[in-house]
């Protein structure tokens, strides 16, 4: 088992990344490139790793944005894989577009410039036809009107409330919202405890909520019998989250008055009352300089000190050092194994200084800090346990002393 912490770590990039987090990796301890052969970590954005064999040497996946549909996460976790993402760090991005979203349906935007676009003739002709057909596109004011958010993450929340400083009122639905999460709501956004109660409530919705197999095809038939009249429904989360031909036969019966989405397709393309953007969510340059930072910042806590944050498959373990002599073990969560992993370094005379264990699903992270160096026979041992999926020997050194 090498020693991970006193080698370069090979960073292969199969996205351009922003500069500004690159450049946070020491150029000392990080190899960085689009080329790199035998990575030790990942960075991408869109990339589909699906398509793609991931080398042994991988350690770990840092994604520079919140959704991980283009990881085989399940796969990454067998091989004991973290895949890290950057919830929030696009929020402000994300939030801004919504509202532009709100607003371009809410306002007839897109079809009063479609109209003005068509018009011809000289001035006078020009100025009558624009008062002539202005009416048309009459639209309503969002002070007032109530906008349903569904999940409630960072960028949910941030939705939330620049709804609510616009005057809207707002219900929030979330059934997995973490403590956290609940703790930084606006004081003003009501609780729905059934999704069909907001969607009933609710003139705006909005969806922010990952693509997953519960999530999939959220929007459906049975739910948009639900909405009022003239719903204005707005989709920057997954495409898949919404059944299209559901909403186009909303949009028909009158019950949905606009669809917005950032998620383009044939099936959408040139319908009336549908305004597709091209995948904007992010697009900022603000947005994409916070995700790169972010990644960074995780992918060398954990390549230096085995700290975990922000995955999509580990839990969250981190652990202050107290010693310069650490092993992280990524296992099943099954029983018995942190006593076995223990047996393991009192054979040999280790103290444990201090342990963090924490388990997500069945996966499951530990962190060991030890009195001394921990010798190469405890690791090969612990790498025999049946159940281990990998693990990682990371003493401080001088090299990772400056870092």
């Amino acid at each position: 088992m090498p020693d991970d912490a006193q080698r370069i770590t090979r960073i292969l990039t199969l996205n351009s990344i922003a500069q500004v987090g690159l450049k946070r990796f020491p150029p000392h301890l990080f190899q960085i490139g689009s080329d790199i052969t035998g990575p030790d970590v990942i960075l991408v954005r869109s990339h589909n790793l699906h398509d793609m064999e991931i080398p042994e040497s991988v350690i770990a996946i840092g994604r520079a944005g919140a959704g991980t549909n283009n990881i085989p996460v399940n796969q990454m976790s067998a091989r004991g894989i973290p895949v890290f993402n950057t919830p929030g760090a696009n929020a402000n991005a994300v939030r801004e577009l919504v509202l532009a979203g709100m607003l371009m349906a809410s306002r007839n935007l897109i079809p009063a410039l479609r109209f003005v676009e068509t018009l011809e003739g000289d001035d006078q002709s020009f100025n009558l036809q624009v008062e002539a057909g202005k009416k048309q596109f009459s639209g309503l004011e969002l002070p007032g009107r109530t906008l349903g958010v569904i999940g409630l993450g960072k960028i949910g929340r941030q939705v939330a409330d620049i709804a609510i400083k616009l005057g809207m009122k707002v219900l929030g639905y979330d059934p997995k919202i973490t403590i956290d999460s609940a703790w930084s709501l606006p004081a003003e956004v009501q609780k729905a405890n059934q999704i069909e109660d907001l969607i009933r409530r609710s003139q705006f919705i909005s969806l922010h909520v990952p693509l997953n197999d519960s999530t999939r095809h959220l929007i459906n038939d049975s739910l948009i019998s639900c909405m009022q009249k003239n719903t204005i429904l707005l989709n920057f989360s997954r495409d898949a989250i919404v059944d299209e031909d559901a909403v186009l036969t909303g949009i028909k019966s009158g019950v949905i008055r606009y669809y917005v989405c950032d998620f383009p397709g044939r099936k959408l393309q040139q319908q009336q009352a549908v305004v597709t953007l091209p995948h904007l969510g992010a697009s900022t340059r603000e947005a994409e300089e916070n995700c790169a930072m972010m990644i960074a910042d995780q992918i060398m806590d954990y390549v230096t000190n085995g700290n975990i944050s922000y995955t999509v498959n580990f839990p969250d373990v981190v652990m202050e050092r107290g010693t310069p002599y650490r092993v992280a073990v990524a296992n099943a969560n099954v029983p018995n194994l942190l006593g076995q992993i223990s047996t393991c370094m009192a054979d040999v005379g280790l103290n444990i200084h201090n342990m963090v264990n924490k388990s997500r699903g069945e996966m499951a992270y530990t962190l060991v800090d030890t009195d001394k160096a921990v010798p190469q026979e405890t690791i090969d041992a612990i790498v025999r346990i049946t159940g281990v999926l990998m693990v990682r020997y990371l003493p401080i050194s001088e090299s990772s002393e400056r870092a």
